[in-house]
């Protein structure tokens, strides 16, 4: 995906994280993709994951 195709999605942020700066990843969903990235450098690189796959992720660690 391109910067400019980047920025174009809707990135947030967890509801757990505050504003002092820390280390953040930021999130944005596509029809059928999970894009993250880290919040400090957000021209940087990302990873997209199939969004099976993230809710099996998000369901493994809401679990554990």
């Amino acid at each position: 995906m391109s910067t400019e195709d980047s920025a174009r999605l809707a990135w947030f942020k967890s509801s757990y994280s505050g504003n002092e700066g820390g280390e953040c990843v930021e999130v944005a969903t596509t029809p059928g993709a999970v894009h993250v990235r880290d919040s400090k450098e957000p021209e940087g690189a990302q990873l997209v994951f199939a969004a099976q796959s993230w809710a099996a992720f998000v369901d493994f660690a809401t679990r554990h």
